[in-house]
């Protein structure tokens, strides 16, 4: 196991399975950038596909409000930017990228679930998942409008990055916030990435680097 602290990566058969647990709502902090891009190194190094998984109260409910409410618009700027860097990044990471839903994804938490190749909720559950920013006075930056435009369902684009839809897991699969829903989502999340991971390698890179490339 590496990442002492809110982000933690074991290699679990191949998976590097990246756990997010700050033991509250998985704020999205400079540490948690710096741990998430450490494990993507060690999924690159020691892995052949990624799973991320939230606790059970949240995959990430946004950035950390400490520093977003905190009035100072240079320190916003430079966690935002930094996000949007780690984003970006999973986005266009070559090797298969599946996400646990175990619990609500609000702004850059929902991000999160955009940026992975497949994404698996829980069934039946009342999560709640999409983009606030809206709500609270804020505008999209620009790489989560990309994200959004690449991910989200056509019909939903506006009510979701717009509007600030929340969703509940059945209403994110057809927003396109998720592929599926599932009664065991971590098991099930953890499954998936080991069968993309038997998928060739290069084939897999150099296909997601030409659809996201740009």
């Amino acid at each position: 196991m590496s990442g002492p602290g809110s982000v933690t990566t074991t290699v679990e058969d191949g998976v590097a399975v990246v756990r997010l647990d700050d033991g509250k709502m998985n704020a999205v902090s400079h540490d948690v950038v710096t741990g998430l891009h450490a494990a993507l190194d060690e999924a690159l190094s020691s892995a052949t596909s990624v799973c991320i998984v939230g606790n059970d109260r949240a995959l990430s409910a946004g950035f950390d409000l400490k520093v977003m409410q905190g009035g100072d618009v240079d320190a916003v700027m430079k966690l935002v930017n930094a996000g949007g860097e780690l984003l970006l990044r999973l986005f266009r990471h070559p090797q298969p990228t599946v996400v646990a839903v175990t619990g609500h994804a609000l702004a850059a938490g929902a991000l999160l679930v955009l940026a992975c190749d497949t994404r698996i909720g829980i069934e039946g559950g009342s999560s709640k998942i999409g983009l606030n920013e809206t709500q609270i006075g804020m505008a999209l930056p620009d790489f989560a409008l990309e994200l959004a435009v690449a991910r989200l369902s056509k019909r939903y684009l506006t009510r979701a990055a717009v509007q600030a839809e929340i969703f509940d897991p059945a209403g994110a699969l057809a927003a396109g916030y998720l592929d599926r829903l599932s009664a065991d989502v971590v098991a099930d999340a953890v499954a998936e990435a080991r069968s993309l991971g038997a998928l060739p390698a290069a084939a897999y890179a150099g296909t997601k680097a030409s659809l996201r490339g740009s």
